[in-house]
């Protein structure tokens, strides 16, 4: 009865290291959480699907500045701020300037009502799981992120913006111009 009561103890003990050796070897090995981008780094490429079809990626909008927006129909400051972003994006399209939107809508009925009843003209991708926002380091909605000629985060709006802000269309006109780039 002893021996087999010091075997169990021992198997135990064997099964317990085991488990702690596998949580260290997964702690040392897991991929590490993406840290919120920080202005002057390089912003990575992405590749979303685009509504209504096709699929969208930053490199595309290689040379200009992109005001990368993330948002969604239901977020009522989101609502509140799309027609400022709608007309921000019609006044600077064809100065180098691109607004690029990232809805994390899930329902996508309600996504393509909601760009039809704003007339959204700027491209829009689609990330219902969050994916792109949280790698940005975006946990509240809406948020965007002024990427400059040359890839690298030149400023990062928490929250609503005023987009008719003459002080904003400036900022972003002059990231456009050449020789232009935003660091700190």
């Amino acid at each position: 009865m002893k021996l087999e009561l010091m075997r169990k103890t021992k198997l135990m003990i064997m099964v317990g290291g085991l488990v702690v050796l596998a949580a260290l070897v997964w702690l040392l090995v897991r991929p590490a959480a993406p840290h919120p981008l920080e202005i002057g780094e390089k912003v990575p490429n992405f590749i979303l699907p685009r509504v209504p079809e096709g699929a969208i990626a930053l490199s595309d909008f290689r040379g200009k500045v992109v005001v990368l927006n993330f948002w969604a129909s239901w977020c009522p400051p989101c609502v509140d701020e799309t027609p400022s972003l709608e007309a921000f994006a019609r006044q600077v399209q064809g100065h180098g300037i691109v607004v690029l939107g990232v809805s994390v809508d899930s329902d996508y009925s309600a996504l393509q009502k909601f760009i039809a009843q704003y007339h959204l003209t700027y491209p829009i991708g689609r990330d219902p799981d969050w994916a792109l926002p949280h790698r940005f380091g975006t946990y509240k909605i809406p948020e965007t992120y002024i990427i400059d000629r040359t890839g690298h985060l030149a400023e990062k709006i928490i929250g609503e913006a005023d987009w008719s802000d003459p002080r904003m269309i400036a900022y972003v006109e002059d990231l456009a111009r050449a020789g232009s780039v935003a660091r700190r």
